[in-house]
């Protein structure tokens, strides 16, 4: 059996707890620094205390932004098995065994309970090129909303009694940013057209009526990041799938979607939706269907937004262009 060690992560420490037995129930705790130096401390106080060689060690952690990445890519190199699990399913985890203080020690002994009882799906790290792509994304979603803010100020400034030197500086400024944005979007490129794994995936995706360059770019990033087995996996990733409320005869509330994953993917794929609920033969047939059965405009095109992930999935996962009459 593997030694389950939980890691609450922080920005510059690291909360571990062994979980040497659950009942009855023995801990090991220590902190370390979250540094390059501390991953190593780790390392040699976890085989120390467990005696088991990394081989034989499972590290479970949450998902903390970019504090965990350096720390789940170093152990999973030194042959550790590593677990990356979402905060939200924590939470919800440490409120079914009733804890309900929240210190960083007891978020550590959570973590080792989850990793004990339930299963789990082991983190790999993303292959480089697609490491890369993502960072590129987001650099360039980033560039994009601070072009977007400089735009506001300058149509404020010229339509306020702003003095000449403000607009000027915000031009200046916006002119830079804009130029940048140009020179990310043609590394993307560059840097897709160099992979043809990355290349072909992206010709499958825009195959897709309604999926356009920008939403290819963050469905390959998604899709090659995680191993999912399923459309529906993905789907359920990303916050797409319906959650029902619904109790006896009184309580029947409207379906809503879960929202579990990425809000900013989500918005990404809203207009792709529109477009496809008018273009798209799969995504239009789906749409009309449902109106008329009496769903509302927002709950139809929340159901094509999943219906494009399902698409997605399956033109990655078949290699073959999208068709009708397969996806169907």
């Amino acid at each position: 059996m593997k030694a389950i060690i939980g890691i609450d992560v922080s920005k510059n420490k690291l909360d571990c707890l062994w979980l040497r037995s659950i009942e009855p129930r023995k801990v090991k705790s220590k902190v370390f620094p979250n540094t390059p130096a501390g991953h190593d401390h780790l390392l040699d106080w976890s085989q120390k205390q467990t005696g088991q060689p990394l081989s034989g060690l499972r590290f479970v952690m949450e998902a903390t932004g970019i504090y965990h990445e350096r720390l789940a890519y170093g152990l999973h190199e030194q042959g550790g098995e590593v677990a990356v699990l979402n905060p939200a399913q924590v939470r919800d985890y440490a409120k079914g065994i009733a804890v309900h203080t929240k210190t960083d020690r007891k978020d550590s002994l959570v973590l080792a309970l989850y990793g004990a009882k339930e299963p789990l799906h082991l983190w790999r790290p993303e292959p480089a090129e697609i490491r890369k792509l993502k960072e590129l994304l987001s650099r360039l979603e980033a560039l994009q909303g601070d072009i977007q803010r400089e735009r506001n100020r300058l149509e404020k400034a010229l339509s306020g009694i702003s003095h000449l030197e403000v607009g000027h500086s915000i031009s200046t400024v916006l002119k830079g940013l804009e130029q940048e944005q140009k020179r990310l979007e043609a590394m993307i490129d560059e840097h897709i057209d160099t992979h043809p794994q990355l290349k072909n995936d992206q010709q499958l995706l825009e195959s897709i009526p309604g999926i356009g360059r920008t939403l290819s770019r963050i469905m390959m990033s998604v899709y090659c990041a995680r191993d999912f087995e399923h459309a529906s996996q993905m789907a359920a990733y990303l916050g797409v799938v319906p959650i029902e409320h619904q109790s006896g005869s009184s309580i029947n509330k409207r379906p809503r979607l879960s929202k579990a994953g990425s809000a900013r993917i989500r918005a990404k794929l809203y207009m792709p939706a529109i477009v496809a609920s008018l273009h798209n033969p799969t995504a239009k047939a789906l749409y009309e269907r449902l109106l008329a059965r009496g769903k509302c405009k927002m709950s139809a095109l929340g159901a094509v937004m999943r219906k494009l992930v399902h698409l997605c999935f399956g033109v990655l996962k078949h290699q073959q262009d999208y068709s009708p009459q397969a996806a169907l």
